[in-house]
């Protein structure tokens, strides 16, 4: 078991850079660090955090008035917040859900 943790230990602090850097390009973890289960987890809270991203601006260009000036700039600051939120517990090695969306499994 002691192996097993030393293990992580060393994927995350191999990998602290590139699982932050997850919450801009998503997809960075999977192409540099394959094989590491940290960076992985970044990345899959990075794609759900994009893919939040696309619907507010949808969604808030879409809808008239409320939308332009209620949806998406609100929408996009709780964007820019998780996003800060998921770069810091990358950069500090945790493997912390983002608030409300991080339970979302797309990258397995």
């Amino acid at each position: 078991m002691d192996n097993d943790s030393n293990k992580s230990n060393k994927d995350v602090e191999d990998n602290k850079v590139i699982a932050a850097l997850a919450y801009i390009i998503f997809f960075l973890p999977l192409i540099v660090a394959k094989d590491s289960e940290f960076g992985k987890f970044h990345a899959n809270q990075g794609l759900i955090l994009l893919l939040l991203g696309f619907a507010v601006s949808v969604v808030g260009s879409i809808i008239p008035f409320i939308g332009w000036f209620i949806i998406a700039p609100v929408g996009g600051l709780i964007v820019m917040v998780l996003g800060i939120l998921g770069i810091i517990n990358a950069l500090n090695g945790v493997e912390k859900e983002l608030p409300i969306i991080g339970s979302i499994r797309l990258l397995k």
